[in-house]
């Protein structure tokens, strides 16, 4: 009997649990954020440095600027330029491209567009599909969804984040954006509500009262974070706000910071929408510190894709400026976004810390996407996707330590053949400095030609088209384009008559 419980007790200290206990790990994703919808600068003069702008001025992003102070911000960070792609692209570590979840899901019916194309996977993701929150939950890990979801329709199983490998879904349901954020108006569940397919779902202790929504959402995130926590369990929490989608709902708790600012009312609330996520993001830092775990837990902050701010008519265009484009369009301001890294809470002698050690206030300029999450994730936590599945993204390590990665390839492809948006069927390509976009239908914004090139590094808010004069560049570029679609196993819009498949050409 002695002995029984001396190799039981040995068994017990070499066990695994006797070991450091995993990292948590938190993506805190803004809907709709662009870049410049911050205090805290991304953009970089030609020596490296931070360079402010009007725009930097006008929010009040102190908890995005206290989390930069402790980690890394990537200022060449790149997302799907509608929020479904991106969303998908998280949970599988795939280029939209490739998981053809090409444009934002409409709840209620297919939305390709007149030419869009007829195979594309509007349905969105499936239970029996590879994902990050089923990979983590098998890790042992207890996997928390709060916010919106939007991977899949009404009627379909990725409309319910549960069937996606979540052990719990907190208001996360096939809605693209909420009926309202106000809790007196049971966030759009009440008759006459202006849109009752937007109402968001559950958060009943709230209705009719003066919680906000991203409020609401926050204190339930912290609940049920204090639940992993209190059952010993690592917790893999996936937080998507509604905020800062429209509607523009002004957020009471910092209506009067913009009051006298000059900028039109929805701008104003647009600005109360974004220091409200901030304040989120600070209250759960604040609740990491509460209960011991932040120098454990690993935060990725991000958006889904550009601004979508309603900045009014000299900004309708350039609400990122000077980023050129916003929420939808083929320029920066369409898909590059805010992107952060770091530990809650330093610690050098944490295990998980010394095996990714982020420094501090750093910016890396090297181009990383929302499908990288998903390998770097998995590669910290000890887990793997199966052996013949494929991932578009690549670890992060190496950049989020600060360093520049020499082999990684510096290219992000977007594709978008849908209509109608900010632009329409248009296929981006960035390798390095350069980018190329493919207008499979030209218009008047894509300068009547199927054609557009920039030299970013020279001409970082695109306002040179080079196509008609750096002609083997372009060449070289969309040969790199086609060959990353045909990678990729793309879907391709159609020509008027529904009957043919329109592909890029080299020039």
């Amino acid at each position: 009997m002695i002995r029984f419980v001396l190799c039981a007790l040995l068994l017990a200290l070499g066990s695994p649990a006797s070991a450091a206990a995993p990292p948590n790990i938190i993506i805190f994703l803004v809907d709709d954020m662009g870049v410049m919808d911050t205090s805290l600068p991304f953009l970089t003069d030609a020596a490296g440095q931070p360079k402010r702008y009007p725009l930097n001025d006008y929010y009040r992003t102190p908890n995005m600027e206290r989390l930069a102070a402790r980690g890394i911000r990537f200022n060449n960070f790149c997302a799907m330029s509608v929020c479904s792609p991106t969303r998908i692209s998280i949970l599988t570590g795939q280029n939209a491209a490739r998981h053809h979840t090409t444009n934002w899901i409409n709840p209620d019916k297919d939305n390709a567009g007149p030419q869009g194309p007829p195979d594309w996977n509007w349905q969105g993701l499936k239970k029996t599909d590879v994902t990050l929150p089923h990979l983590m939950e098998d890790n042992g890990y207890r996997t928390i969804h709060v916010g919106k979801g939007h991977f899949g329709p009404r009627a379909f199983e990725g409309a319910e984040p549960k069937n996606l490998g979540f052990d719990i879904n907190i208001a996360g349901c096939s809605i693209g954006a909420p009926g309202s954020y106000y809790g007196m108006e049971n966030y759009g569940n009440r008759k006459g509500a202006k849109k009752p397919g937007a109402a968001v779902p559950g958060l009943e202790k709230y209705w009719g009262t003066q919680t906000f929504l991203t409020e609401a959402l926050t204190l339930e995130a912290k609940d049920a974070v204090s639940g992993a926590v209190k059952e010993k369990q690592p917790f893999f929490l996936y937080f998507a706000n509604y905020a800062v989608h429209a509607p523009f709902n002004s957020d009471p708790r910092f209506a009067d910071h913009y009051k006298d600012s000059g900028k039109p009312e929805a701008a104003q609330a647009f600005a109360t929408l974004i220091e409200g996520m901030d304040k989120s993001l600070g209250d759960m830092l604040d609740h990491l510190d509460a209960l011991g775990v932040a120098d454990n837990t690993l935060i990725f902050f991000l958006g889904d894709n550009g601004s979508d701010a309603p900045l009014g008519d000299e900004h309708a265009v350039a609400c990122a400026a000077p980023l050129r484009g916003k929420k939808g369009a083929h320029y920066e301001g369409g898909m590059r976004v805010p992107f952060i890294a770091a530990w809650a809470k330093a610690d050098s002698e944490n295990e998980y810390q010394k095996k990714l050690p982020i420094p501090a206030g750093v910016i890396q300029p090297q181009i990383a996407a929302v499908y990288d999450l998903f390998p770097t994730i998995l590669n910290l936590t000890g887990k793997q996707s199966p052996k013949d599945y494929i991932v578009d993204g690549s670890k992060l390590d190496t950049l989020l330590t600060g360093k520049a990665d020499p082999e990684r390839k510096e290219e992000f492809l977007m594709h978008y053949p849908h209509s109608p948006h900010r632009s329409n069927y248009f296929t981006s390509y960035r390798l390095g400095d350069w980018k190329v976009i493919y207008h499979y239908v030209p218009s008047v914004d894509s300068e009547n030609s199927h054609y557009q090139l920039y030299n970013l590094k020279k001409d970082p808010f695109e306002q040179t088209n080079l196509a008609p004069t750096e002609t083997a560049e372009l060449r070289r570029m969309m040969e790199g384009l086609i060959a990353a679609m045909n990678r990729e196993d793309a879907v391709y819009p159609v020509d008027k008559d529904g009957t043919t498949r329109m592909k890029p050409q080299i020039p």
